[in-house]
């Protein structure tokens, strides 16, 4: 590689080969985001600068990067970072990489709290909890984008909280924030909120084996695994949660795919759940269950199950990936 002129085209083009031979899932776009970040530019200054010859330490930086993307080390974990409902986080191997699909929890979250303040239904600051917050990005995303709303973390690993709390720096955010370290609902008890937010582990313990190696060998399994039929935090959750939520205050968790309705059984066997709500992906894939607790009059308009189409607009334009 070093012996020969490289262009910024011919090595893109040789990189995307050599990802393709070893088996990586998108060939070309992973060699364009690192060779931006390699450059210090954005991807669309790389077909600008199709034949602008590299520097040896451009090079010798890339190939880095191109080793450690063969060994199936995430770009995220590669950059350093993630970009997520339009803001950069913060990421580590202690962690798991934010996904455009839990924009789609984020942005309910988003719509129904403001509703909540909206209708005069919750007080003017809302406070929530974010449970198993990682990179603190749904938590750290809703204070950004809700003014005056304060919010609790939680998270068993001391370095993930770490990494929260790095990225509530960086935003701004950190004064409206609480990190917690400890085992989903304990370090709250006592305290209520208008929303309590999680994406919790959900894989089958059965299924983490066909995973991607980027996902199964490179990010945190306790992140991943929720037990035997991938519901276990879901039940913990239904049962504890629903009382620690404020009179007119929702719960709303990602869920996978096939698991909508269970999640949705689970929460309204809790006596305190009077309705729940089912939202898709960007793919049509039921992905976030919202359950409330004596959901506000003035907010009964909205469908309890949304099938698609309607919720699908409400959230164009989210996904940033």
């Amino acid at each position: 590689m070093t012996n020969q002129v490289w262009t910024v085209g011919r090595i893109l083009k040789w990189t995307e080969n050599y990802f393709k031979e070893k088996g990586i899932e998108s060939p070309r776009l992973d060699a364009e985001v690192l060779l931006a970040h390699v450059l210090k530019q954005e991807r669309i200054y790389l077909y600008v600068h199709f034949d602008e010859p590299m520097e040896a330490e451009e090079l010798a930086a890339y190939r880095e990067c191109i080793k450690k993307r063969v060994m199936h080390v995430p770009v995220a974990h590669i950059l350093g970072e993630k970009e997520f409902m339009g803001l950069t986080f913060k990421v580590t191997a202690d962690t798991l990489v934010p996904r455009p699909d839990t924009e789609i929890l984020v942005q309910a979250a988003v719509d129904r709290l403001r509703s909540l303040q909206e209708s005069g239904a919750g007080a003017e600051k809302l406070h929530i909890a974010d449970i198993g917050t990682g990179t603190g990005a749904i938590c750290l995303s809703i204070l950004h984008y809700l003014e005056g709303t304060m919010a609790d973390t939680v998270d068993i690993s001391p370095a993930a909280r770490a990494v929260a709390e790095e990225n509530a720096e960086a935003l701004g955010l950190k004064d409206r924030v609480t990190f917690h370290t400890g085992n989903l609902l304990q370090p709250l008890q006592g305290m209520t909120f208008a929303a309590i937010l999680s994406n919790p582990p959900y894989i089958p313990e059965k299924d983490i084996e066909a995973l991607a190696p980027e996902v199964r060998l490179k990010e945190p399994h306790t992140a991943l695994s929720g037990g035997k039929d991938g519901l276990d935090f879901y039940r913990r959750l239904a049962k504890d949660a629903p009382a620690m939520l404020t009179d007119g205050g929702f719960m709303a968790l990602e869920v996978g795919i096939h698991q909508a309705e269970d999640v949705a059984k689970l929460a309204k066997a809790n006596p305190l759940i009077t309705e729940t709500e089912i939202l898709p992906d960007y793919a049509g894939i039921d992905r976030v269950v919202v359950a409330w607790r004596n959901r506000p009059e003035k907010m009964q308009a909205e469908p309890a199950e949304d099938t698609g189409d309607n919720e699908k607009a409400e959230n164009a334009g989210t996904e940033e990936d």
